[in-house]
């Protein structure tokens, strides 16, 4: 029988070994689709998680400044010009009258006007200068018991210059500088400036061997022989607290009140007014700043952990279990009183000024936080940052929600990790099977494809024969 003009075109045509086995391999491939789906789906609430968990840490951290801004204390000074101040938590609340008589200075000292700065003093021959630091009063040098400090002067480093540059490489607390006072003939001086301020950092400085040139030009003895002029002496700042008589060898002084740090600047005229408060400004924004930390966090616990709906799809984690019990807790902390302080009535954040709306978030209302602030700070200050007080409650929540290992977020975060490892994992496994499956189709269809065309050519050699 012969066969059909059509069956005979089909059958020479063989089979699209390829295209074949492409469809094929496309269907076989379809678990590790779906893996690759699951992965994206893992890592797009890692995603979701992260910017959850940085809410958390911002809270955590918001909640922890105000805590902190209820301990500072604010300084302020009614002439910048006399003093500037700062105050730390340890300071007390109140006002001090301050005068300045003096302040501290560092000595200076000059020498006597050389012609050149690069030519030669003396002979060479090697002078030790030997610096030592104390007290003068009067014609008596008392050392403060810090070591003596010697330098070598000889023909290396024999000039103004020279010197200079050698007292400054010792560091040792005095800065040497060459000044040209603009006179005809013997314009260069060398200036030696303590680097400390104080009465007790007066200098005394004695030379010892060479031709006693250089001793002649930098030889100072507050008891003796003073080769170089005294321009300023050292001096201790003096000054009054409320009338009581204060000496600091440094202007800046943190020892005459406690927790505050004085910073004079001139001597007065006029007593200048300190007044010591608590840093209402700085407190006030970091209660705005937790409850906008709060709010932000309420709102994306809310939103991500929602459903979608039939105009608009729900974030990743729509429903997860983790979400919902992180708002459940994050809203009964709102929920029950602080333990009041001693001889205190406020127990709740609305009698600061910090209220519940009903969406769950918190509005600050500034006038009443601030009357709170100003009347009643030991109350706003145990409500807010006592063992009960919410800031108190939302830091140890955020560390717990954050806890590495058993926290509500690591937890999450570890199991998505497994999860997207454990798919992976089986992802390369089927991968091999997948390409060995591959190997079999191709050989499976070529054989079969090699037999349909060893047929096909049966069939024509029959069909030639039965003609």
């Amino acid at each position: 029988m012969a066969t059909s003009p059509t069956s005979a075109t089909s059958t020479s045509a063989g089979i699209d070994v390829p295209t074949l086995v492409s469809q094929l391999m496309t269907v076989a491939n379809r678990p590790v689709d779906k893996l690759n789906a699951h992965i994206t789906t893992s890592q797009m609430k890692l995603s979701d998680f992260g910017t959850i968990s940085g809410l958390v840490s911002t809270l955590q951290s918001n909640s922890l400044s105000l805590n902190t801004s209820l301990a500072q204390n604010s300084a302020t000074s009614s002439d910048l010009g006399i003093l500037t101040a700062s105050a730390s938590s340890t300071a007390a609340v109140g006002n001090y009258t301050i005068s300045v008589s003096n302040l501290a200075q560092a000595q200076n000292l000059v020498s006597a006007g050389q012609t050149s700065s690069s030519a030669a003093i003396g002979n060479g021959a090697a002078t030790t200068l030997s610096f030592d630091f104390g007290t003068t009063n009067g014609a008596v040098f008392t050392t403060n018991g810090t070591a003596t400090t010697n330098i070598t002067i000889d023909s290396s480093n024999n000039t103004l210059q020279g010197i200079s540059n050698a007292i400054n490489a010792a560091n040792m607390g005095v800065t040497a500088t060459i000044v040209n006072d603009g006179s005809a003939t013997a314009p260069y001086r060398i200036a030696l400036t303590s680097n400390t301020t104080g009465a007790s950092s007066s200098m005394k400085i004695t030379t010892s061997g060479g031709d006693g040139t250089v001793g002649s030009i930098l030889g100072y003895d507050p008891a003796g022989v003073k080769n170089l002029s005294q321009t300023v002496a050292a001096q201790n700042a003096s000054f009054t607290v409320n009338g009581i008589a204060i000496s600091s060898a440094s202007n800046t002084v943190s020892t005459a009140i406690q927790g505050v740090t004085l910073n004079l600047k001139s001597v007065t005229t006029t007593p200048a007014t300190l007044s010591i408060a608590h840093d209402t400004t700085s407190i006030t924004s970091a209660v705005n700043a937790m409850v906008d930390a709060y709010n932000g966090l309420h709102n994306q616990l809310k939103s991500r952990s929602a459903y979608g709906t039939a105009t608009s799809a729900g974030s990743s984690l729509a429903g997860n279990g983790t979400l919902r019990t992180m708002l459940s807790q994050l809203q009964s902390l709102l929920s029950s009183p602080a333990t009041p302080a001693a001889g205190g009535s406020y127990t709740y954040l609305t009698q600061i000024g910090v209220s519940l709306q009903t969406d769950g978030t918190l509005k600050v209302d500034s006038t009443k936080l601030s009357n709170a602030l100003a009347t009643s700070f030991s109350d706003v200050s145990n409500v807010v940052s006592s063992a009960t007080g919410f800031a108190t409650r939302l830091k140890t929540w955020t560390d717990t929600v954050l806890s590495p290992g058993n926290g509500l977020i690591p937890v999450a975060t570890d199991s998505l990790n497994t999860t997207i490892t454990n798919d992976n994992n089986q992802i390369t496994q089927l991968q091999t099977r997948l390409k060995m499956l591959q190997t079999q189709y191709t050989q499976q269809y070529t054989a079969l494809n090699m037999l349909l065309s060893n047929m096909n050519g049966t069939s024509t050699y029959l069909s030639q024969q039965l003609r």
